[in-house]
């Protein structure tokens, strides 16, 4: 039933695109839903951008996290891009084992994201660029208790034309260790996730692009990789619209196709990860 809610929206945006246009190059930046492309923007640009993230389903009763970011994109220095943002988080929690019953809406906390391209597909063989990104929040993203958090994500992200102005993949390597207080405890729990994604677009028309992402998580105690908590497979659909000159859209829906937490022979790991997540980003220039 989602997946045709999606086909239906994504075919719905696509018709009301402007036709007859020749096929153009492709601007990595944002075409992508849960990854990232090499392109950084050009010296001088600005953007906002809104980024919407759902997450539903866990091992019972009913989980649904939604976090809503605001960000504004600066472009200080050629292949340099900085970013800063600001989350509000939702959480309904009922029944679900090993997490409080929650309810509410709040400020969740800030970010700051550094991009650096080193090298430009357009004169290299393929684009590649190393992004890091620092949180803090006040608000746990998946248990919604009061805590104050610190954490990182390092990426490092590859792109290719495998048909120029036709199909472009990317291919994203990333580690994110966090450090987490609950309110009221002393104790400092430290905890990390490392993975890689993939993705490939065609560009169906221009300005209307379409493909799928694919994602292999690994969440661990602790931030040296060293104890497996559990793994996951994410898989689905993502599409992109230039809506105009300067605005943008993206959306993205991912499945947990295959998991596993430690120590079990379960086929999905509801425990460390959601059953679905879902993205809608919008951007404008100015």
């Amino acid at each position: 039933m989602r997946a045709k809610t999606f086909q239906a929206a994504v075919v719905s945006l696509a018709m009301l695109l402007p036709a007859g246009a020749d096929a153009e190059g492709f601007d990595t930046e944002h075409i992508f839903g849960f990854m990232i492309g090499t392109d950084v923007g050009s010296v001088g640009e600005r953007e906002f951008q809104t980024e919407t993230t759902g997450r539903f389903g866990r091992s019972g009763g009913t989980y649904r996290a939604l976090g809503q970011e605001f960000e504004l994109e600066f472009v200080p220095v050629k292949n340099f891009r900085v970013e800063v943002g600001s989350t509000f988080a939702s959480h309904l929690i009922s029944g679900v084992p090993g997490l409080d019953d929650q309810r509410g809406l709040s400020w969740q906390g800030a970010s700051v994201d550094f991009r650096y391209r080193f090298l430009d597909r357009e004169t290299a063989p393929f684009g590649l660029t190393f992004a890091t990104e620092m949180h803090a929040h006040r608000v746990d993203e998946t248990t919604a208790e009061p805590v104050r958090s610190f954490g990182t994500e390092f990426r490092l992200a590859f792109d290719r034309e495998l048909v120029p102005d036709r199909v472009i993949a990317a291919f994203n390597l990333f580690y994110e260790p966090e450090w987490t207080r609950v309110v009221g405890s002393s104790a400092i729990e430290r905890d990390s996730t490392a993975g890689a994604a993939l993705g490939v677009l065609a560009q169906v028309r221009p300005g209307f692009l379409l493909g799928g992402e694919a994602r292999y998580l690994r969440k661990y105690e602790g931030i040296g990789l060293e104890e497996l908590a559990g793994q996951a497979l994410y898989v689905g659909p993502t599409a992109y619209f230039q809506l105009s000159k300067r605005s943008r859209l993206t959306a993205s829906w991912s499945i947990q196709a295959w998991g596993r937490p430690a120590g079990s022979t379960a086929s999905l790991d509801l425990v460390n990860f959601d059953r679905h997540q879902a993205r809608l980003v919008f951007g404008v220039n100015f």
